[in-house]
């Protein structure tokens, strides 16, 4: 009897230390994720997984449940103290995130990192989303996910065949990190490609590289439409506030006010909503479009 008593709290032992798992990231069910790219947020929460996330960077608020996360500082100008604290069993990061001397400096202090891939195309967000299912032991939640999305992509295509315009598009972001205006689009990213996907065209930028917004420039591509951010949309208070931005006034979409906000995150990368974006997007940019009247 003895012998079956000393056994039987050797298993729930062991059962115990496994139902917390090991400190090795990507070797246990359930683990303290710190999160620092906003596309690894979103799908950890589509995934089923984001109750394992303890902390987030600043740009990571989708889903609403992730705005109520503690916050690690700008993905780009992350907080290493910060990140130490929350006690991660791993940080997970899309390889864009600074300064240069985080990494170093989450090693030092034995902190487990994994980095992925991007999420810049719709294909590469589907690999993605298995790899993380992968990860976090969600393959079939990640099956599932990436099964819809093909499905919901089928709406785009089918709605793609009823527009009957291709307006140019411009997309102008507040960057908080430096506190300026910026225009997004015409760098062949995600923006652009959504943007295209939508049935538009991204307006041609040509401001020599700068990063902050030049009037001339814009004033020079003059969109048929602009998509603000929402966070420079908000601080500057609508879309008539809007054209106070250097260059917007000049444009047809200021002159035609056909400014729209949208939300950042929706348009800098592809993920399990995308579809649904794509065609939100489709009824701001198109003014006649058969879309708009389903």
């Amino acid at each position: 009897m003895k012998k079956l008593i000393v056994l039987l709290v050797a298993v729930i032992s062991i059962l115990g230390c496994g139902s917390f798992g090991s400190k090795e990231s990507g070797t246990k069910k359930d683990m303290r994720i710190v999160c620092v790219s906003k596309q690894l947020t979103e799908m950890v929460f589509a995934l089923g997984k984001g109750h394992d996330i303890v902390a987030k960077d600043l740009t990571s608020t989708y889903p609403d449940s992730a705005k109520l996360l503690p916050t690690v500082g700008y993905h780009r100008l992350l907080s290493v103290e910060g990140i130490i604290s929350a006690n991660p069993d791993v940080v997970i990061h899309s390889n864009d995130i600074g300064p240069e001397t985080v990494l170093p400096q989450l090693t030092k202090a034995g902190v487990n990192i994994r980095s992925f891939g991007n999420a810049n195309s719709y294909d590469s967000a589907k690999i993605l989303l298995k790899e993380l299912g992968s990860f976090l032991h969600a393959n079939a939640a990640a099956d599932s996910i990436v099964k819809k999305m093909d499905a919901d992509m089928e709406k785009v295509y089918a709605a793609q065949k009823k527009l009957k315009d291709s307006p140019t598009v411009m997309v102008i972001h507040y960057g908080q990190a430096n506190n300026i205006f910026f225009v997004m689009s015409g760098r062949k990213g995600a923006a652009d490609k959504m943007i295209e996907l939508a049935g538009g065209r991204p307006s041609v930028y040509d401001a020599k590289g700068a990063r902050q917004i030049s009037a001339e420039a814009v004033a020079v591509a003059n969109p048929d439409v602009i998509i603000a951010t929402d966070f420079g949309f908000d601080k500057m208070g609508g879309a008539e506030k809007f054209k106070e931005v250097p260059g917007v006034a000049l444009t047809n979409a200021a002159k035609n006010n056909r400014i729209y906000r949208f939300e950042e995150h929706d348009l800098v990368y592809f993920g399990p909503r995308t579809a649904e974006n794509i065609l939100k997007l489709m009824k701001l940019i198109h003014s006649t479009a058969d879309v708009q009247k389903k």
